[in-house]
């Protein structure tokens, strides 16, 4: 993707200024990484200073000392010069660009390192083969072992350290051996192998006893059944699981540690009692050694010691430039002392680096076994880069910038761990904010993270697409994807991740059926390689160094134990929260979608533009996946896909005319729509995103004329909404009946037909009157609205019982217009309109007896003097008072007089003046008016004028008459 077209994209951030006393708080949030970079930078300058007094050690002693007094110094020269070979090795990996080079022999960071189980192999080795050494010696009478032999075994024990390290199967090492069919061999039989070295041993010593042949036998036998249940046969690791449990690989650890020691320990008891203590000086020595990571301490020591003992040069005495070079010598002496000493400091140092990592492993919100390694990573790359850049370079050096920079490397593990501390940023706000804002100039990176949501082959990470996929969600909340091309055909690609082989029509397909065979089998590899490692990464969590915390019931716990309970949850790894079913690559993809069109209406025209976006969206309300066979599975994407489909629907404007009429065309939506509505098992908040789909694409006239064929969706939604009796447990139970109430409301408006079809429903009047009387405050205004296009396009089908329910409810409807304002107002008013036209005796009646004639005409002038300006919440509030009024005068005359008597025809002449053409519409979405009305606001002006001016004639004559008699 050309940069040009990724620098179109913005991101919109918004403006959350924290309060004074929350500055510190929300810094600190949004910097988690704060305190192990000071940690970073003071080990840094340690290992810098060490450096600086390196280098001028070697300058001080290649131009001073050997330069000015070569043929003067004696021994000093040869500690001089190996110094100097010393501090060039150490200069030469330094300067060297291979960063495992430097690694390996210099650095501050690696240079302990944990025993771990490679280590105590190597100790065990080093104890058998001292073993061997002095029994050998004894049994062929040459004494004890020399000290050249012993620093010989000393240098084979380092050597031998590092390459058991090197081999290791985890973890950022050297890798000395790049196969791994050799690596594994070497990991699984080295127990064994060291465990039968110690035979000889127990020949050569001719004091051993039954007790330690019977020990021997049985550490052979527990390590030869250990090491075959490592093997990896499915009937070794059934049985092994059934013998063990689940953590039958920490118990098989467990056991061949403590055969380990075990041999170690057998390994000083075999030896005399003379060398006892030397055997253990030296196996204590040989885990010192191995726990060594690479050459800095060591290096460090022999600096320290060659400059202690060196300090004060000797045999100078007579010599005519004495006194400047012993002070010569002294200062450099002086300098590589500091600098070993130094070197050692930070390397004791960084063993406590433990401590800010763990801290930043719970601050970050990092879990599980992956997230202690990206911050380990994070620190030697912070580390490296306070080496390389400077001590105090503070703005690169921070945890996004670095999730940022493994995004954009070419390894797919370090895309991984990027991707994933993306995803762990973007959960809390703080760090969330300080992300946008990078990702927000940071045109390539954006680019990458959208191209990985592309990767479909199958070389390719599937849990690098699914965490992209993740991230993208959350980005999607305020990303406005203006004019880069190919984005949302990326994004349509996830909807393809459960795609099954299409089938030909016999009369259209022209493929051979061995094409087709070879075709399916291969699709049907790929959606069974999908399946399986979605089942990995949804199962997949990683091994936990946990400390298991047993919670007592008694009150008065002591400190101890809340001290300890709080070290043991500090210690412990945090529990990674496994993939959920919400985690279907299609499932995320449509929620990317419905956050794009959420955020930005332009990013609807770019959804608009993938011909077959919609398509794939609307094929998900039914279940039709081949690999997803779960009914969680199933669930998840209907409700996405509904959840999609209603936030299209609403979409206002032009173009959200376009998408309901491309949506409402597919010929499998309403099918589907009615079966997750006639499903019981069907959760509440599935139905009701159908009802509210119905109800958006109702708008259109031949859309409602649609749905109304399929009279089963009307049934079923009237199910719905009637369901709305008895006490809801939650809010979307509480929601569906409103919703589906205000879909049948919109099919009912202008549309006989449907209106008929609700009439069919048993005791549909009377359950609409019941929520007006009983003050059901969730579905009042929508059964309101029912009743008056019942009455409006139904009235010839309404029964005797059905006008007196009606009737029932008018004296309410009366008292609602008496305090309702705007929309609520609105449908009162067209209710109670229709009630005068269809019972206007009762209408009548009612107005008489209850003595709120004069008041209720009054509150209809005021209303309409109140609202002179028409809007969009309510745009026919005008037209339901004048058809009010009209239906009044009609049905009696003497309410024109009442209607002159508040000054009517003056609202009349001001509705005339004020007229606007959005008076002509019922609904409206956005600035888009929708269900036209057929009669035009002036006509209805013109007929109330015509009534009011037939009374005042009327009045002007009985007046005239009166006064002539």
């Amino acid at each position: 993707m050309a940069d040009s077209a990724a620098a179109e994209r913005r991101i919109q951030i918004p403006a959350t200024a924290p309060e004074v006393g929350q500055t510190d708080a929300v810094a600190a949030a949004a910097a988690p990484e704060k305190w192990l970079n000071y940690f970073v930078r003071f080990l840094a300058l340690v290992e810098r200073a060490g450096n600086a007094l390196g280098t001028l050690a070697f300058a001080w002693a290649t131009i001073v000392l050997l330069g000015g007094y070569p043929s003067v110094l004696k021994k000093d020269f040869g500690i001089a010069t190996a110094i100097i070979f010393l501090e060039g090795t150490r200069t030469f990996t330094r300067e060297n660009r291979l960063d495992q080079d430097y690694r390996l022999f210099f650095r501050t960071t690696g240079a302990f390192r944990p025993l771990g189980w490679n280590g105590l192999i190597v100790v065990v080795y080093f104890s058998i083969g001292m073993l061997s050494t002095l029994a050998w010696n004894v049994h062929q009478g040459k004494g004890e072992v020399t000290a050249r032999r012993l620093f010989a075994i000393m240098l084979l024990l380092f050597a031998a350290g590092q390459f058991l390290y090197a081999v290791a199967p985890i973890g950022p090492r050297l890798r000395l051996l790049k196969c791994n069919r050799l690596r594994r061999p070497i990991s699984l039989f080295s127990p064994v192998v060291a465990i039968l070295l110690l035979a000889p041993s127990l020949f050569m010593k001719k004091s051993s006893g039954m007790a330690m042949w019977i020990s021997y036998v049985m550490l052979v036998v527990i390590v030869l059944l250990v090491t075959i249940s490592r093997l990896q046969f499915p009937i070794i690791i059934h049985r092994v699981q059934c013998a063990l449990g689940r953590k039958h690989v920490f118990w098989c650890q467990f056991i061949l540690n403590s055969c380990m020691l075990a041999a170690i320990v057998m390994s000083v008891l075999l030896t005399d009692k003379s060398d006892r203590s030397g055997m253990i000086g030296i196996v204590i020595s040989a885990f010192f050694i191995v726990s060594f990571g690479n050459l800095q301490i060591p290096a460090a020591v022999v600096r320290v010691l060659l400059a202690t003992l060196s300090l004060k040069p000797q045999g100078y005495d007579g010599h005519e430039s004495a006194t400047n070079l012993v002070r010569s010598l002294n200062i450099f002496y002086g300098m590589v002392l500091g600098q070993g000493m130094l070197y050692i400091v930070a390397g004791i140092l960084e063993v406590f680096s433990f401590i800010p990592r763990k801290c930043l492993v719970h601050r970050g919100g990092f879990t599980g076994q992956w997230g202690v390694e990206s911050v380990k990573l994070y620190y030697e790359d912070a580390f490296a880069k306070c080496m390389e850049g400077g001590v105090f370079l503070s703005k690169s050096i921070s945890l996004s910038n670095f999730a940022m920079d493994y995004l954009n490397s070419d390894s797919s593990k370090n895309q991984l761990y990027g991707i994933r501390m993306m995803h762990i940023f973007l959960q809390s706000d703080p760090t969330r904010e300080q992300l946008l804002k990078k990702l927000n100039i940071s045109a390539q990176t954006m680019a990458r993270l959208i191209s990985m949501l592309d990767l479909t082959s199958r070389n390719d990470h599937p849990t690098i697409r699914l965490y992209a996929a993740k991230v993208i969600v959350e980005l999607a909340k305020s990303l406005r994807v203006v004019t880069v091309p190919g984005v949302m055909q990326i994004i349509s690609t996830l909807l393809d991740a459960d795609d099954k082989p299409k089938r030909g029509h016999p009369l259209l397909d022209e493929d051979d059926d061995r094409v087709n065979t070879v075709e399916r089998q291969e699709t049907g590899q790929d959606a069974a390689g999908y399946q399986e490692q979605t089942q990995e990464t949804l199962g997949d969590t990683d091994k936990l160094l946990q400390t298991q915390n047993r919670s007592t019931h008694n009150n008065n716990q002591n400190f101890i134990f809340r001290c300890w309970q709080k070290i043991s949850e500090y210690w412990s790894i945090p529990k990674e929260q496994p993939l959920t079913d919400h985690d279907l690559l299609p499932a995320l993809g449509m929620s990317i979608i419905y956050s794009l069109a959420d955020c930005d209406q332009n990013n609807c025209v770019q959804i608009n533009r993938v011909t077959d976006l919609i398509p794939k969206i609307i094929g998900f309300t039914s279940f039709r996946s081949s690999i997803v066979n779960s009914k969680a599975h199933q669930k998840v994407l209907v409700m996405s896909s509904l959840k999609v489909l209603q936030g299209l629907t609403s979409i206002e404007g032009e173009i959200g005319i376009t998408l309901r009429y491309k949506i409402s065309k597919h010929p499998f939506l309403l099918r589907n729509l009615a079966e997750i509505l006639g499903d019981s098992n069907n959760t509440q908040e599935s139905r009701k995103l159908v009802a509210g789909i119905l109800r958006n694409l109702a708008i259109d006239r031949d859309t409602r004329q649609e749905i109304g064929h399929k009279q089963v969706l009307i049934t079923r939604l009237i199910k719905a909404f009637l369901s709305s009796s008895g006490p809801s447990s939650s809010n979307v139970d509480c929601l569906l009946p409103k919703v589906a109430g205000q879909a049948l409301a919109m099919l009912a408006a202008e549309n006989v037909h449907n209106c008929l079809v609700m009439l069919k429903e048993p005791q549909f009047i009377n359950e609409l009157k019941n929520m007006i009387l009983v003050h059901d405050h969730k579905c009042i205004y929508v059964a309101a609205s029912l009743l008056r296009n019942l009455c409006l396009h139904a009235q010839p089908q309404l029964t005797e019982s059905d006008l007196k329910e009606l009737s029932q409810t008018l004296r309410e409807v009366l008292e609602r217009i008496m305090d309702a304002e705007g929309a609520e107002l609105e449908i009162f008013i067209g209710l109670s309109s229709q009630i005068c036209k269809v019972i206007p005796e009762e209408f009548t009646q009612e107005l008489e007896h209850g003595q709120i004639k004069r008041r209720f005409v009054k509150r209809l002038v005021d209303a309409l003097n109140a609202n002179m300006k028409p809007t969009a919440h309510c745009p026919g509030i005008r037209r339901v008072i004048l058809e009010q009024s009209i239906y009044m005068m009609e049905c009696n005359s003497h309410y024109a007089n009442c209607f002159n008597e508040y000054e009517m025809m003056d609202a009349l002449f001001m509705v005339v003046e004020t007229s606007s053409s959005a008076e002509n519409y019922m609904v409206f979405l956005g600035d888009t008016g929708f269900m036209e009305c057929n009669t035009p606001l002036l006509a209805l002006v013109d007929r109330a004028k015509e009534l009011m001016g037939v009374s005042r004639c009327k009045a002007s004559i009985v007046t005239t008459k009166n006064n002539c008699e």
